[in-house]
């Protein structure tokens, strides 16, 4: 099975950059996005299904133009869960999961922390996260959480850690948080194959970051540490530019 995460900041802008042609050619079973900033009323849904997904599950953030994830699919799954049902995280449509026969996919978008405001109600939202998640895994254990994370992990994972260590998505309480979260039974799939750094799936439009290759990584398939054995690849497709973010991808031997 081959999954991919793309948080495309606006699905619409990015349909309109040959999307659907990378797609094609990128050919995942399973496509998780984050940031389409849309209600799946405001699209033409038929391009989706003619490039072969026509299983493909929308949860929007109730304010129109905002956050928002959906899910492509080339099979039905057996069940499409909304939300959490958690009520403080599930009106900027931030979670969407899918599960089949062996495993479950989600789509996550974490809240960035771009005020003081914001940062707490991401503080929350990532302790309420971490708790469904742990009881979820309960019914659920082959679990793979892809998605914005909005937070560098490592050092590795962020071209100046030192310059931006007071800055939201590299603070040590978010990172802190990350270590708690993998610590709770998940591999970072990247880092299984890949130990090198300037790895980045996140780049500012502003002076030439992605051409300097100034980046952040902060998206991630997290997988279940039951389906460990079954990770056979892990990427980051740095060469898809339809968003300031790049896709990353993952296959597991299911």
């Amino acid at each position: 099975m081959k999954i991919i995460s793309y948080n495309v900041n606006g699905i619409r802008a990015a349909l309109k950059k040959d999307f659907i042609k990378w797609l094609k050619a990128a050919n995942p079973d399973v496509l998780c996005l984050q940031e389409t900033k849309a209600h799946k009323e405001q699209l033409d849904l038929s391009v989706f299904e003619e490039a072969g997904y026509p299983y493909h599950y929308w949860f929007s953030a109730q304010k129109k133009g905002y956050s928002s994830v959906a899910i492509l699919s080339k099979t039905k799954p057996n069940h499409v869960e909304y939300g959490t049902g958690i009520e403080t995280m599930d009106f900027e449509g931030r979670n969407l999961r899918l599960d089949f026969d062996k495993i479950s996919v989600m789509s996550l978008y974490l809240p960035s922390g771009t005020s003081d405001a914001r940062l707490a109600f991401k503080l929350n939202y990532m302790d309420e996260f971490l708790n469904y998640v742990n009881n979820l895994k309960q019914k659920h254990p082959n679990l793979v959480i892809c998605g914005d994370y909005n937070i560098c992990h490592r050092p590795i994972d962020i071209h100046d850690p030192v310059r931006l260590k007071n800055v939201s998505g590299f603070l040590p309480v978010e990172r802190e948080w990350l270590t708690k979260f993998i610590d709770s039974g998940f591999i970072d799939s990247f880092r299984v194959f890949n130990k090198e750094p300037h790895q980045y799936s996140w780049w500012s439009y502003r002076g030439r970051a992605r051409e300097r290759n100034k980046g952040w990584r902060l998206d991630y398939n997290m997988v279940s540490k039951p389906l460990g054995n079954k990770i056979t690849r892990a990427a980051i497709l740095s060469d898809a530019v339809h968003s300031d973010h790049c896709p990353v991808l993952v296959e597991l031997d299911i």
